[in-house]
């Protein structure tokens, strides 16, 4: 595939975070952007804003004639869209370039030194860490975020061609198109086991993923995964690690040992030892890459976060409201061990919206072993996404096995009046479904009740 003759790029999809980030990437290098979603958001918004056409009714006689002419029209999809959709049916049958998101990813970042983050956790904030500390020390960047970045608000950093950073997903195994100079893989924990079958599935397609390194590459490794690489650690003897941790005026301060050297007073922000991983082997990549301590430090204490991971929407003596994605138990846990270290012996009420059907019943004990550690919760019902019910998965369920005396299971339309009543300092909302779009209502009515 060549993306030279394309003159317009149709979207389906849209408004998806990854998509979205592709479409403002063609949108600035000048193309005309369409596309389909079932539903309007923000994200949906800030793309029409800079003049891509969108519509949210899977019907062809809505489509702009531009995104009809099957020789310069490059149709992208992603692996969410149903294979009944009616839009995509048209579009493979008319002899149209048909692609998924990571295989267009895969062709934009052949021609450039690209770095890619791989794992069951952590690709979107590494990835954003990545992306800002590649930019703020003047390296010609472009990185395509999972999340909106709290530094460039946005989803991607365009500013140059000679480096790419992509979050390399493993779901369906899109990852495979790609071919990395470096990667990291961040963690392996069992996850999509729709798509794989067991664990070991998902182990042999990381294993097959680090075989995509280009020659002379690098792989990079969280200590203790099965796989050989660079390994890199917190506090342990890892080819990388972080050593000499304070907690000073709520950030992380901290040295970084490399295999030649410990570079010293490293501040960080984001609460987390999750995070801080996370940014160690964003620092790992950066060195190697050969950009100096002293630019790294000044790039690493001006980063801000990603929209939705660990994000403070009220942070006051009396109340603190801080919203995650976490949707997997280990990313609950991770929460969790991050609001203990900042807010020792203060109440916790976490609201969590459990994703997929399909993760409810493969994870089940899990989620009810970390939600159980908080000091109150709330279950909303399953966000469906692409999924159908599985009969007897339902939060009910979850519920039922969750072993914490103050629970309960309410509808998204009581839960302002619920937060209200409890006496919790530190509220949480946790979910990769729409439990994201109640994060603006949540603020404004504690806010008003402050």
């Amino acid at each position: 595939m060549s993306l030279k003759h394309i003159n317009s790029v149709y979207f389906i999809g849209i408004g998806g975070i990854g998509m979205s980030a592709l479409a403002r990437y063609f949108v600035a290098k000048g193309l005309t952007v369409g596309g389909y979603d079932k539903t309007k958001t923000d994200i949906t918004n800030t793309l029409v804003d800079l003049g891509v056409s969108i519509h949210f009714e899977d019907n062809v006689e809505q489509i702009n004639e531009v995104f009809l002419r099957n020789d310069d029209t490059l149709i992208v999809y992603t692996p969410a869209i149903p294979k009944s959709h009616k839009e995509l049916n048209y579009f493979d049958s008319n002899g149209f370039e048909v692609l998924k998101r990571s295989a267009v990813l895969g062709e934009i970042t052949r021609q450039t030194f690209c770095l890619a983050v791989a794992g069951t956790h952590g690709k979107t904030t590494t990835t954003s860490i990545l992306g800002h500390l590649l930019n703020a020390c003047d390296v010609k960047v472009t990185a395509f975020l999972g999340g909106i970045s709290e530094n460039y608000n946005s989803n991607l950093i365009l500013n140059g061609t000679d480096v790419t950073v992509v979050e390399a997903d493993e779901f369906d195994r899109s990852f495979l198109t790609l071919s990395p100079d470096y990667a990291c893989i961040t963690s392996m924990d069992p996850d999509h086991l729709d798509i794989y079958g067991d664990a070991s599935e998902l182990v042999k397609s990381f294993e097959d993923f680090s075989n995509k390194i280009k020659p002379n590459g690098k792989l990079f490794v969280k200590s203790g995964l099965p796989i050989q690489g660079i390994t890199y650690g917190i506090e342990d003897d890892s080819d990388y690690s972080v050593q000499n941790i304070k907690i000073i005026n709520g950030s992380y301060v901290f040295d970084v040992k490399t295999p030649n050297e410990l570079l010293e007073d490293f501040k960080f922000s984001l609460p987390g030892r999750h995070n801080l991983s996370n940014a160690l082997i964003a620092l790992a990549m950066t060195v190697e890459y050969g950009i100096p301590k002293p630019q790294l430090a000044k790039a690493l204490a001006s980063y801000k976060g990603v929209k939705r991971r660990f994000t403070y929407q009220i942070k006051s003596e009396n109340l603190v409201f801080i919203d995650d994605y976490a949707h997997h138990p280990e990313e609950i846990n991770a929460v969790h061990q991050a609001v203990r270290e900042m807010y020792p012996n203060k109440k916790v009420l976490a609201i969590f919206q459990p994703h997929l059907f399909s993760r409810t019943k493969d994870f089940v004990d899990d989620f009810a072993k970390s939600l159980s550690r908080f000091d109150e919760v709330i279950l909303l019902d399953i966000y469906p996404a692409r999924e159908l019910p599985l009969e007897g998965v339902t939060s009910e369920w979850l519920l039922n096995k969750i072993n914490n005396e103050h629970k309960k299971l309410i509808q998204k339309t009581e839960l302002i009046q619920h937060i209200k009543e409890s006496s919790a300092h530190v509220i949480l909302t946790i979910g990769a479904g729409d439990i994201g779009e109640e994060v603006k209502h949540i603020k404004k009515a504690l806010s008003i009740a402050s």
